[in-house]
């Protein structure tokens, strides 16, 4: 018998000191700009199997191995971080109105539905536990999150996961260091640009006052000015985050395309090709499969 307690005891160690090891590799690789490594960004989890900002959602992507979860936070009328992409509660769970008309004990005990509008026994997380939950496991991106970024700042020193989290904004940089510049420095910030845009150049110029990790590049359309900014970002040691959700994010080259259209070479092929190496996206178990086909992953 002590035997079995001692090889379940020993399996458990060995299981945490990876999860925490594959953590701190990733931040390494996340920070270091020569690393060709290539991110996986689950979108909202794994919200096809498992409702969407949910610690399940999030469990399931740890367990394919994906690189790091994106997540929505709102703050409840008595001032606590929960995750929810919507202003309101109505389209994601069993209940009605704005989150921050809802106290935390209020909102704890709506559940959430599934990506079919099925209301299922999970609940919606504060964000300080699926910080906890995440912990040396995954890494985590906060993208609605700004307007909370002090508060998320404090949530992620208390927990002890700032290195870990990526949060961003689409505010141009000296809006961003005008209002938090405090936190700015101490967190992994990752600024979001419409390429396309008449002042995108002007924006990542600017960027060399905090020379970002990675930038989110979104586009509708490919052309001369979206491939040369790519460039310059990339010749700037700064990598590029491409998002497959949608058509109008990336010129066409989205999830599905790749899974419905059966074109992943057009699609995800092509954003690799452009040199991402952060991909977000709604298919994360057939995108791990296509990188490692191709040994990108």
């Amino acid at each position: 018998m002590k035997r079995v307690i001692s090889f379940v005891f020993l399996l458990s160690f060995t299981l945490v000191v990876f999860a925490e090891n594959r953590v701190e590799k990733l931040i390494r690789e996340l920070n270091n700009p020569k690393s060709k490594k290539v991110f996986v960004v689950a979108h909202r989890g794994d919200w096809r199997n498992a409702p969407e900002n949910s610690l399940q959602a999030f469990q399931n992507c740890i367990d394919m191995g994906v690189d790091m979860i994106e997540l929505d936070l709102h703050m409840s009328k008595d001032s606590v971080l929960f995750l929810m992409h919507d202003n309101t509660v109505d389209r994601t769970t069993n209940g009605r109105g704005k989150v921050s008309d809802l106290t935390s004990d209020e909102l704890k005990k709506l559940r959430l539905k599934s990506g079919h509008g099925i209301t299922t026994n999970h609940s919606i997380p504060t964000f300080e536990e699926a910080l906890l939950f995440c912990k040396g496991k995954i890494l985590i991106n906060v993208d609605k999150g700004y307007d909370y970024f002090k508060e998320a700042y404090e949530i992620m020193e208390k927990t002890g996961t700032t290195n870990q989290v990526v949060i961003k904004s689409g505010k141009p940089i000296k809006t961003v260091l005008k209002e938090n510049s405090e936190v700015v420095d101490k967190v992994i910030y990752m600024p979001i640009v419409g390429l396309e845009s008449s002042k995108a150049e002007a924006e990542i110029n600017e960027l060399a006052s905090v020379k970002p990790v990675a930038v989110e590049c979104c586009f509708g359309k490919v052309n001369e000015q979206v491939l040369r900014l790519m460039d310059i970002l990339k010749e700037n040691g700064i990598k590029l985050w491409i998002n497959s959700l949608w058509p109008s994010l990336n010129g066409g080259h989205d999830d599905d395309r790749a899974v419905e259209a059966k074109e992943p070479d057009e699609s995800w092929g092509w954003i690799l090709d452009r040199g991402a190496l952060l991909i977000q996206t709604d298919r994360p178990a057939q995108l791990l499969r296509y990188l490692k086909k191709h040994r990108r992953h």
